[in-house]
């Protein structure tokens, strides 16, 4: 791909509209589909909560009832966030030759690009892949030089990552009967991959008519992510498009489609989407909690019985991730 396919650069050129490939379908324009000055009151869960029973009720409440979630006062400093947003904000504001030195290369999801299929529209987002744990998977190729801080703030940011991966894995392995590191261990145990993205969604001329990203639900167990403050994120609930409001330094979950698989469909994997903003740029920080490709995921075998048999099929991750990114049919 050209590098003046980069939607950055189609931005730059953009003034009153956008070019025909990023219009999307009447069904899904966001102008159309959004419901207006209404915030999603997504659940709120409070990590600093004495009482454990408490926060775990809350965890697999929103896990079943909403599949979404925002955690305060989840543990992780407030700077450490802050580096992280400033490291990866300062990368994508590099000159492009220098952002291209980390871009994709055919076969790997990782790098730096825009994702532009050939069916579907575009997508008004840029972004950045690369696996930042377990060590063994990194590979550094990905990892921007520039800023020369990179390295260290995304090592930090994901040291604490782990403590609110733990109680939340705890929490929905005991909110489905069973022991607290069961759920962790189907999922993939000390071989569960973090992937972070960074998105990037330059000013839109046109936030009416264009997504960042396109309606889905995540691959991944359960997906963190810290969004600036720019508002973007929209769930779908009761057959409608609603914002999901900004909480400075909260850590958005999204319940993603391996951990409803896990739970066979107890746990629902959130519809979401992203749209832009005419002024500013959103950006937002992913990290996909993932299973490694070759592991199997299907409803846990410690939940199937008679009443409740099996409503999803068992399979390696990685054949599930080929044939959703494909589209074929599970």
């Amino acid at each position: 791909m050209g590098v003046n396919q980069r939607v950055q650069n189609v931005a730059s050129l953009s003034k009153d509209d956008i070019p025909a490939e990023f219009v999307m379908s009447e069904t899904e324009q966001p102008g159309i589909t959004t419901v207006k000055g209404v915030n999603l009151e997504v659940p709120i869960i409070d990590f600093s909560n004495p009482y454990e029973e408490k926060l775990m009720q809350e965890i697999v409440a929103a896990s079943c009832e909403w599949g979404m979630f925002q955690i305060v006062n989840h543990g992780i400093p407030s700077e450490v966030i802050a580096r992280l947003q400033d490291v990866g904000t300062t990368f994508f504001e590099l000159p492009q030759e220098e952002k291209e030195l980390v871009a994709k290369i055919p076969g790997s999801i990782e790098g730096y690009g825009s994702i532009f299929e050939k069916e579907a529209k575009k997508g008004w987002v840029d972004h950045l892949f690369h696996k930042v744990w377990p060590t063994d998977v990194i590979n550094y190729r990905f990892w921007p030089k520039n800023p020369p801080s990179y390295r260290e703030a995304n090592e930090e940011y994901v040291k604490y990552l782990h403590g609110v991966e733990e109680i939340l894995f705890k929490s929905l392995s005991i909110g489905l009967g069973l022991e607290g590191d069961e759920l962790r261990k189907g999922a993939g145990g000390e071989k569960l991959e973090y992937l972070l993205k960074i998105n990037y969604y330059p000013p839109c001329p046109r936030p009416d008519l264009a997504v960042g990203v396109a309606p889905h639900t995540d691959m991944s167990t359960f997906t963190l992510l810290v969004p600036n403050e720019v508002q973007g994120l929209q769930a779908f609930r009761d057959g409608h498009w609603y914002d999901v409001k900004y909480i400075p330094n909260a850590i958005v979950v999204h319940i993603g489609d391996q951990l409803e698989t896990l739970s066979n469909g107890k746990y629902k994997a959130i519809y979401h989407r992203t749209t832009g903003n005419i002024e500013k740029t959103r950006l937002s920080w992913p990290v996909f909690l993932e299973p490694p490709k070759d592991h199997v995921i299907g409803p846990h075998p410690n939940i199937i019985n008679e009443e409740n048999p099996p409503k999803y099929k068992t399979k390696a991750y990685g054949d599930y991730a080929y044939c959703k990114l494909n589209r074929i049919p599970q």
